[in-house]
């Protein structure tokens, strides 16, 4: 599967490493606004085809794959034209500004008959159906309480302060939190609530969010940009816990019984980056004539985007982009 990767930052990077990696998929071109910035970047990562145009690696009949890599706030010009050329895409996370943004690529994806997918690589990785194993093999007893925390102090850069790049740490990292309740409890959601601290801009700097879900589980997640996190998951069950060590990027998931007492750890597959289950389920989908990925469907995508709008709009964050 020859990829064109659309960016060249360092989400674009990692897709390079990761595409190197791998022997079924290639890092086949790179596109930027810039011919010389796009030809630096296929040299340093052995990339055949250097454009400097997003439309120009578009229209390269043998790029089998898109992934736009670049910041959220530019996704939906980049994803549209693709689409309408044909073009199977791969999206970074969060997909788009918002609900609307999403529901109209997704749409149009779905009218085309052309793959689309959200490269959130977490709903990817091996972790989800070993977490998943070890909780329906009742090791835990029955869920109530889910935790987790993402956070990374990542400064005055401007995708996080400015609002015309959909700043704030809820679509950067509290994104991975939201996802990480969702994809080992998809049941309907009674009730969500959240605060925030805000940036000068008016940024969601730090923030958390509690969810109530109908079987009677409870979550709280927090995500910041202004502090380190200790990043870690909690699945509390009446008989034990599992405790995964990076809800960003798990490597280890930690098995407790009762009164808290360790049990065992169980490490994920060795990995080249965690980006290239993403590669190889876009690859896998396409090879089978789908239209979106089985480890992260269009209707899961367009959910957490509602969800991230909900929470915007209660804590008063806005974009360029939203229209309401």
């Amino acid at each position: 599967m020859r990829v064109g990767i659309i960016g060249t930052g360092w989400i674009a990077e990692k897709a390079a490493i990761t595409l190197n990696g791998l022997d079924s998929c290639e890092a086949y071109a790179v596109g930027s606004r810039k011919r010389e910035t796009a030809e630096a970047f296929a040299a340093k990562w052995n990339i055949r085809r250097a454009y400097g145009s997003y439309s120009e690696l578009i229209a390269d009949p043998d790029v089998d794959l898109v992934y736009v890599g670049t910041p959220h706030s530019h996704h939906y010009d980049v994803t549209r034209e693709a689409l309408l050329a044909g073009k199977p895409c791969l999206v970074e996370k969060a997909f788009m500004a918002n609900a609307r943004e999403a529901s109209d690529i997704i749409a149009l994806a779905q009218e085309r008959g052309v793959f689309l997918a959200e490269a959130i690589w977490t709903r990817y990785q091996p972790a989800v159906s070993m977490v998943r194993e070890l909780m329906a093999s009742g090791r835990i007893g029955q869920p109530r309480l889910v935790t987790a925390t993402l956070g990374y102090s990542m400064g005055d850069k401007p995708r996080i302060m400015r609002p015309d790049l959909c700043g704030g740490a809820l679509l950067d990292l509290g994104v991975y939190a939201l996802n990480f309740v969702r994809m080992f409890f998809p049941e309907d959601i009674v009730s969500i609530d959240g605060q925030c601290v805000k940036s000068a801009t008016g940024m969601d700097l730090t923030n958390a969010i509690t969810l109530v879900l109908q079987d009677g589980i409870l979550a709280n997640v927090q995500s910041s940009a202004a502090c380190v996190g200790d990043n870690i998951g909690v699945i509390a069950g009446t008989g034990g816990n599992l405790i995964i060590d990076n809800i960003n990027n798990p490597q280890t998931i930690t098995v407790c019984g009762p009164d808290r007492t360790y049990v065992e750890t169980i490490r994920v597959p060795q990995q080249i980056t965690g980006y290239e289950y993403q590669f190889l389920a876009c690859r896998d989908a396409l090879a089978d004539g789908l239209l979106e990925p089985r480890e992260m469907p269009h209707g899961e995508t367009l959910y957490i985007m509602q969800l991230m709008d909900g929470l915007r709009r209660k804590w008063g964050v806005h974009y360029p982009m939203d229209k309401d």
